[in-house]
């Protein structure tokens, strides 16, 4: 699914929304976003050696995973962010990458959601984190 699609699932709008495209296979969700160069995460981070923010790695992750829960993600439900375990960063990630993402739901309680995922960029791994996030209505 493209941008609009996500926008039916996700709440994120305009430079919030972190993927370009996400698919839903099983029990995986898989995600890009390429990094174009001209993000405001990136304007000052670093002058002259822009590298993307590992808590934007991080919420790339978390927008992947909602994708496993569309299901759930109905007008009014928001998905929080709870906690974040086990993240690791391994390579930067820069413009002109495209960082590729895989997450899992490791366990479910709702309204709580556990998983893990991780972000590569040309088959190298860049970011990988257990996470977990309420889905709650308004």
């Amino acid at each position: 699914m493209k941008q609009e699609e996500l926008k039916k699932i996700l709440p994120h709008r305009g430079n919030m929304l972190l993927l370009d495209e996400a698919e839903k296979m099983d029990d995986t969700a898989r995600g890009t976003y390429h990094v174009r160069g001209d993000e405001w995460f990136l304007d000052g981070h670093f002058p002259g050696n822009p590298i993307v923010p590992g808590v934007v790695l991080c919420e790339m992750l978390a927008q992947s995973v909602c994708v496993l829960l569309s299901d759930k993600m109905t007008e009014g439900v928001t998905p929080m962010y709870t906690g974040l375990n086990h993240v690791r960063f391994r390579a930067p990630v820069r413009p002109g990458d495209t960082v590729e993402l895989e997450s899992k739901v490791t366990k479910a309680k709702p309204p709580f959601y556990f998983a893990k995922g991780k972000g590569t960029v040309g088959g190298k791994l860049c970011v990988e984190a257990e996470f977990s996030f309420a889905v709650m209505g308004a």
